[in-house]
C-alpha cells in the first residue's frame, strides 16, 4: 500500500468517526447544502443587495462544519511508514482523489475551480473525464512550468521547511496584495509536514505536464473557464493565453493578482470570480 492509500484509508477512518457529530451539529444538512446556501447569500449580497448577515451566518455554518472535521482529521495519526518513502503526487492519484471525493459527498456533475496546482488538474479533469463536471474553472492554470529553483531545499534537515517554503511562494503574489492576506497565506504554506510541498511540486513540475494533451481538450464537452493574475510568474499569462487559444476557453487575466488570488486579495478577486459563475448558471 502506497503513502497515498494509506492516507486515504486513515482519513476515512476518521472522517467516519465524525460524520455523525457533525451530522447532529448540522442539523443533518449535508456539506453541499452548505456550501448552497453559503453561494445563495454571496449572489444575493453581491447582485441583489440581499443582507451581509445571510453571509456571515452561512460561513459560520461552514466554519463550524469544518472545525468539526479538522477535530477529527487531527486525532489521526500520519499515514505508517511515511518515514520510509518520499511522498509524490501524481496526477492519476490526484484526479482520482477529486473524483472520488465528489462521488462520496454525492455531487452530480458540480462545478470545479483549482489555482496552481489545482489549476494545472483542472486541465487534467477537462481532458480525462469532462462528464463528470458541469464546469471547471482554472486559476493560474500552465500546461507547464520549468523548475526555476533547486526542490531539494524544500525537504533538508539544515534547512527550516516552513520558511524556505513561503519564500519559494512570496514573490508571486502581487506587490498591492494587502499585508493581512499576505502573510496569512505565507503563514499557510509554513504549516505542511516534512517533504509535502516538494511532493505536491512533484506533479506541478514534472508528472503533471499535460502540454502534449492541450489540444485534445474539448470545451463543448465541458466548459473551461482561465483566471490568471497579472503578476503570476509561476503560471504566466502569457501560458495562460496560450491554453486559451488552443482549446477556445475563455482566459481574463486579473489586474493587481498574482499566483494566490483567492487568498492574496479575496475581495478583488471576487470581482473577477462572480462574472464567471453567472455564465455557467446560465448554462
Amino acid at each position: 500500500m502506497g503513502f497515498l492509500d494509506k492516507a486515504k484509508a486513515q482519513a476515512t477512518a476518521a472522517m467516519a468517526q465524525g460524520q455523525a457529530k457533525v451530522g447532529a451539529m448540522q442539523s443533518n444538512r449535508s456539506e453541499g447544502e452548505l456550501y448552497r446556501a453559503l453561494g445563495e447569500a454571496t449572489y444575493a449580497a453581491q447582485r441583489r443587495g440581499g443582507a451581509p448577515d445571510a453571509v456571515d451566518a452561512a460561513i459560520g455554518a461552514l466554519d463550524a462544519h469544518f472545525a468539526q472535521l479538522a477535530q477529527q482529521a487531527a486525532a489521526a495519526p500520519p499515514p505508517a511508514g511515511w518515514q520510509d518513502e518520499d511522498y509524490q503526487l501524481t496526477s492519476r492519484d490526484y484526479v482520482r482523489m477529486i473524483v472520488q471525493v465528489a462521488d462520496a459527498l454525492g455531487l452530480d456533475r458540480p462545478v470545479a475551480m483549482g489555482c496552481s496546482i489545482g489549476g494545472r488538474i483542472v486541465l487534467h479533469l477537462a481532458h480525462e473525464c469532462p462528464e463528470r463536471f458541469r464546469a471547471l474553472i482554472g486559476l493560474e492554470s500552465a500546461a507547464h512550468t520549468d523548475p526555476y529553483y533547486d526542490l531539494s531545499w524544500l525537504n533538508r534537515p539544515d534547512v527550516h521547511g516552513g520558511m524556505v517554503c513561503a519564500g519559494v511562494v512570496s514573490g508571486l503574489m502581487a506587490p498591492t496584495a494587502p499585508a493581512a492576506e499576505k502573510w496569512e497565506t505565507l503563514w499557510h504554506y509554513m504549516q505542511s509536514g516534512p517533504g509535502v510541498f516538494k511532493g505536491d511540486l512533484h506533479f506541478y513540475m514534472i508528472d503533471g505536464d499535460i502540454r502534449g494533451r492541450v489540444d485534445d481538450i474539448d470545451i463543448k464537452r465541458c466548459p473551461l473557464f482561465l483566471l490568471t493574475g497579472e503578476y503570476d510568474y509561476s503560471c504566466t499569462a502569457e501560458a495562460t493565453l496560450d491554453i486559451a487559444k488552443r482549446t477556445g476557453a475563455p482566459a481574463t487575466i486579473m489586474k493587481g493578482l498574482g499566483h494566490f488570488p483567492m487568498s492574496e486579495d479575496p475581495a478583488k478577486f471576487v470581482s473577477y470570480l462572480l462574472p464567471v459563475l453567472e455564465k455557467i448558471r446560465a448554462l
